[in-house]
């Protein structure tokens, strides 16, 4: 076994997901500015909290949280009809976990709408402990979360990759001391993924087991 734990981003790495969270920001804008912005400006700050992206555009605390209950209104009405899991995923994932391995999801989403994903997509029961944007202030790319995650499992840095599609995934991680596998199934180009040099390169979910095991 190389690692004895996987830590894994959720939203573009296990569950595709990326619609309903740019269509989300686009009706959020909508509501509060009267105008939106285009997909890639969304996309650039895809894996930060949503406090965090809706902090552009107001210095308002109650104005945040405003625009955070429009995004969640939102996508929790749209998120069983735009979310799926990657194929193959959770028999990736499965197989991880039958071969012994310990399993995270370090996400800065929140935990209702992680726990939405994993029930609809087949991956309840699967992960060993789930760190989410309602457990620390700080949010990757800070590696506090993949810390925070590893200290649940009880595993050093050194055993463990931490796996997600976009360049906050990796900097987390390695930041925090682990491996790390970018995902190219997501919505990040290649190139904004090597600006923060991953050891490795996943071109589909079947990959990873290989790799751990």
């Amino acid at each position: 076994m190389r690692f004895r734990a996987v830590l894994f981003d959720l939203d573009g790495t296990l569950i595709d997901s990326t619609r309903l969270i740019i269509e989300s920001y686009h009706h959020t804008m909508r509501v509060h500015r009267g105008h939106t912005l285009p997909d890639s400006d969304w996309i650039k700050g895809l894996g930060t909290p949503l406090r965090v992206q809706f902090r552009r555009f107001t210095d308002d605390p109650d104005e945040v949280q405003r625009m955070i209950a429009t995004y969640r209104e939102w996508n929790l009405a749209h998120h069983d009809e735009m979310v799926r899991g990657f194929p193959g995923a959770v028999q990736a994932t499965r197989a991880l976990k039958d071969g012994g391995v310990k399993l995270a999801i370090v996400t800065s989403k929140n935990r209702h709408g992680v726990q939405l994903g994993l029930d609809l997509c087949g991956f309840d029961g699967l992960f060993d402990t789930i760190v989410t944007s309602d457990d620390l202030e700080a949010s990757k790319p800070d590696p506090a979360p993949v810390l925070a995650a590893l200290a649940a499992l009880g595993e050093p840095a050194n055993s463990a990759i931490m796996v997600g599609d976009s360049p906050h995934d990796i900097a987390a991680g390695r930041d925090a001391g682990t491996s790390t596998a970018a995902c190219l199934w997501g919505p990040f180009e290649r190139a904004a993924l090597a600006a923060e040099r991953p050891d490795y390169y996943l071109t589909s979910v079947q990959e990873l087991a290989p790799l751990v095991l």
